[in-house]
């Protein structure tokens, strides 16, 4: 079995016991935390902010979707083992959080069927703020603690749940003109998903980037009936990692409101992320 040393970025200042936890500023609104953070719970992002922390844009474990938990990071087929709809029990052992200034780290490991490791799970979030908006970098590196197979299937990766229910008014749209369900399975560079939230003026809306170094770029996405939303990895076939080797997947949510979709904002934080010279 492969050994794995955690050890936290230098910008990671502070390794923390509990949920971490990023406000909008030093004596703001807690903007991001992280979810249940126990022994065998996989990580994840509840609740998720406004930008004026006001507002939760995310949901756990809704009735339609009992697995989903808000904001996370879930294949379906590791080794033949779901990760995505099971996300505590014996399927994720829960190694350690880090906090940093507008930054936070999740460090797990995803178990076979013996319980022994077989994918270190590590993900880096990095908070931007902005005016009237925010923006939410993750670098995901998983590292094989054994020979991995992430096996071909229609979702899977990165997701998202916002707090979707029968009537409420919601859309999206991708890079390529899509809307709604036309982008199901389809290639985009973003989804803007656009949700109204009670108590809000206007619509949230939260975008997922893809980074252009991704594997697969622009990436497959999957959008389903209640508008969760997330990149499809291993949509187009199967994706291995030898033993000891690692893969990384990046992007970059935009989060922001309003009752039309703002497509220069976006264009130009896409712009961004993919010429950014450094990805910590």
């Amino acid at each position: 079995m492969l050994l794995l040393t955690f050890v936290c970025t230098a910008e990671i200042t502070v390794r923390v016991k509990g949920p971490a936890q990023i406000p909008h500023t030093s004596d703001g609104p807690v903007i991001i935390q992280q979810g249940d953070s126990k022994d065998h719970t996989r990580p994840y992002i509840h609740p998720l902010r406004s930008p004026d922390g006001k507002h939760v844009l995310t949901q756990f474990s809704p009735g339609h979707h009992k697995h989903q938990t808000g904001l996370y990071w879930g294949q379906t087929r590791v080794n033949k083992r779901d990760f995505f709809h099971n996300y505590r029990g014996d399927y994720w052992k829960h190694i350690k959080n880090c906090l940093g200034k507008n930054s936070m780290e999740f460090h797990s490991q995803l178990l076979d069927g013996k319980g022994t490791p077989m994918l270190g799970d590590r993900q880096q979030w990095n908070y931007i703020p902005g005016k009237d908006h925010y923006i939410l970098d993750l670098k995901w590196t998983g590292t094989a603690m054994q020979d991995v197979t992430i096996g071909k299937y229609s979702y899977g990766g990165l997701f998202l749940r916002m707090p979707w229910k029968r009537g409420i008014k919601a859309a999206c749209l991708n890079s390529e003109g899509h809307k709604n369900q036309q982008g199901e399975g389809k290639s985009a560079k973003w989804v803007d998903l656009a949700m109204q939230i009670e108590g809000m003026t206007e619509m949230a809306h939260v975008v997922m980037i893809d980074h252009p170094d991704n594997p697969g770029y622009p990436t497959l996405w999957r959008i389903d009936g209640q508008f969760g939303v997330g990149p499809a990895l291993a949509r187009r076939g199967d994706i291995k990692i030898a033993m000891g080797e690692s893969l990384t997947y990046r992007y970059r949510l935009l989060v922001y409101e309003g009752d039309d979709f703002n497509a220069p904002l976006v264009e130009q934080t896409r712009k961004d992320f993919g010429t950014a010279q450094s990805q910590n």
